[in-house]
């Protein structure tokens, strides 16, 4: 089977370059888009003309569109999936679903698709394995990753942040978004590797690969 999936930032994608492999056969492939943040989904389902605003849920409407009509011409012998995965932040989970759900039940052909919501960011993912976490940075801080609860809702990268980056989020804040997203990439870069993705505690992600096991 081959999956097409499309999140929202580049330490996402360097995340899923590693984990994909660990979740899926020989046989199966992938393809990681990544874009420039989650924006919002249009309110008329009708995607902005300018494609070079990279924002994910903006383009969605358009995306699946055209996977849709892409995927129609697959055979049965190699099916397609859309998988497309966004952090929850402080939005409503079932709400957000009814809306992500709705843009995929106006395509015609709809296809195979399944959304995954990291609660509440991506780095849930990571907090989901705290050994993978100390092997990849051994001086993180016991007492904070150990008070973590999985999948809260409790500014999850700053947390992570303050375990493992000298000076923590306060000081990572004030080098700015930039820095900000180059360290999310590297922690995806050396976190990954030591996933165990059979014993992550993140409900999340074993959401997200048990829906991978499925269509498989």
């Amino acid at each position: 089977m081959h999956f097409e999936i499309l999140i929202e930032d580049l330490s996402g994608k360097k995340a899923l370059d590693t984990l994909m492999p660990k979740i899926i056969n020989d046989q199966d492939t992938f393809n990681v888009v990544d874009y420039r943040g989650i924006g919002h989904i249009p309110k008329n389902l009708k995607s902005p003309t300018d494609v070079s605003k990279r924002v994910l849920l903006n383009q969605l409407p358009k995306l699946l569109r055209g996977f849709g009509k892409t995927f129609a011409n697959y055979t049965a012998h190699f099916p397609a999936a859309v998988i497309v995965i966004c952090d929850l932040d402080d939005k409503c989970l079932k709400t957000f679903r009814q809306e992500l759900y709705s843009v995929l039940n106006a395509c015609n052909p709809k296809p195979e698709t399944r959304f995954c919501i990291a609660v509440e960011e991506g780095e849930a993912w990571f907090l989901g394995d705290i050994s993978a976490i100390k092997k990849a940075y051994p001086k993180a801080k016991n007492n904070i990753l150990n008070r973590y609860q999985n999948d809260s809702i409790c500014d999850t990268w700053e947390l992570l942040a303050d375990a493992i980056f000298a000076g923590g989020s306060s000081r990572l804040k004030k080098r700015g978004w930039q820095t900000v997203g180059r360290e999310k990439s590297a922690w995806a870069e050396k976190i990954t590797p030591y996933m165990d993705i059979n014993n992550n505690k993140s409900p999340s992600f074993c959401y997200f690969r048990d829906k991978i096991r499925e269509l498989i």
